[in-house]
């Protein structure tokens, strides 16, 4: 295979109502059916009027930022100071939603196609039915990569060709059969031509030669394919946000104690591994109702009696026999660290309606 990778100059500034097809093709006579149209979505964007105006400084253009950040957002992935990581209504998963502010007049900013897949196909469309020639497009934007510094091309939405190049089922040449490969051929074709493209050439559209050999087939299933669903992503939420979901989770799971006695090393490793977070300086002590019955009906006055298998912390300068695990964050720290170790428990409520203290039953 032989690739050749060619700009396209001269298409100029677009503006809203511009017909995308005319400048293209105008700029491009020279296109050959098989030919891979690689077009930056800003262009599309700016043609199908998706634009927004925000003042050109100042506190009110971030705040009209956020607004449309806001819209343009399905689900926050990460955030961290001014970045956001969202996933947009298209399903991406991208900074910003990919809204730019590049490229374009201070006092505006460009938002991603509504459907870059639609796009596709009506720029493939419009190519053929005017000037006779047989092209994939390919709608590309830029994105960053996790676990990985620097940007790249992706695709947003193709016309013409697969998405994917499914190599399951192939042998290799050591005779391994291919059970996994499956090569996203679009985000690589978008790479390549934004190395022609580049980010101030003002040089929006390239051509990709000797990929495909015509004739084509249909415009296929677009980009969407790309989108990994939700049940197979194991990276769904940024590091902080996936430990705040799991804290918030497991501080309102139903309690449900185990018919099993709870093994007291266990126990004692997840009292460890928080009480230094916590209750710095406090010494917990796994105690049965036996020991306390009696010390706890004292303390507070209507405890139920059948209360059994406590946890109680005592401070370094106690108040009293026995002093409850503090009621709130405290306990649903505990918790959590108890179900990280398989152990079952149950948060007993205050006695009377109070909610000076609080016990976990094992």
């Amino acid at each position: 295979m032989r690739l050749e990778i060619l700009p396209v100059p001269g298409i100029g500034h677009v503006t809203e109502g511009d017909d995308l097809t005319a400048l293209i093709g105008s700029a491009a006579p020279w296109l050959r059916d098989g030919d891979v149209l690689v077009v930056t979505s800003k262009i599309i964007s700016k043609a199908e009027g998706r634009l927004v105006d925000v003042p050109a400084d100042g506190p009110d253009r971030q705040t009209v930022r956020d607004e449309v950040l806001a819209a343009e957002t399905a689900r926050v992935v990460a955030s961290r100071g001014p970045t956001r990581i969202v996933q947009t209504h298209h399903g991406f998963v991208m900074a910003s939603a990919g809204i730019d502010a590049s490229n374009v007049d201070k006092t505006r900013l460009v938002l991603l196609p509504v459907d870059p897949d639609a796009s596709a196909r009506a720029l493939r469309a419009g190519l053929r039915e005017r000037y006779g020639v047989d092209v994939a497009v390919v709608v590309s934007d830029t994105m960053g990569r996790p676990w990985r510094n620097g940007l790249t091309d992706v695709a947003l939405g193709v016309a013409g060709m697969d998405a994917i190049r499914d190599h399951r089922g192939e042998v290799d040449p050591y005779g391994n059969e291919l059970v996994l490969t499956q090569m996203a051929v679009v985000d690589e074709l978008a790479a390549a031509g934004e190395l022609i493209k580049g980010k101030c050439d003002q040089m929006p559209v390239a051509v990709i030669r000797g990929y495909l050999t015509p004739p084509l087939t249909g415009d296929g299933e677009g980009a969407r394919v790309l989108v990994r669903d939700a049940s197979m992503d194991l990276f769904s939420l940024g590091t902080a946000e996936a430990t705040a979901a799991g804290l918030a989770a497991a501080a309102t799971l139903p309690d449900r104690p185990g018919e099993a006695a709870a093994d007291p090393a266990a126990v004692d490793r997840a009292i460890a591994s928080i009480v230094d977070v916590i209750a710095p300086g406090t010494v917990f002590t796994q105690v049965t109702d036996d020991d306390v019955r009696h010390a706890l009906a004292a303390i507070v006055p209507g405890w139920p009696a059948r209360a059994t298998g406590l946890v109680l912390c005592s401070p370094p300068t106690p108040v009293g026999p026995v002093q409850l695990v503090r009621f709130g964050t405290d306990v649903q720290r505990l918790r959590t660290a108890l179900a990280a170790v398989d152990v079952p428990t149950q948060l007993l409520p205050p006695p009377n309606g109070t909610t000076a203290a609080a016990t976990l039953a094992l």
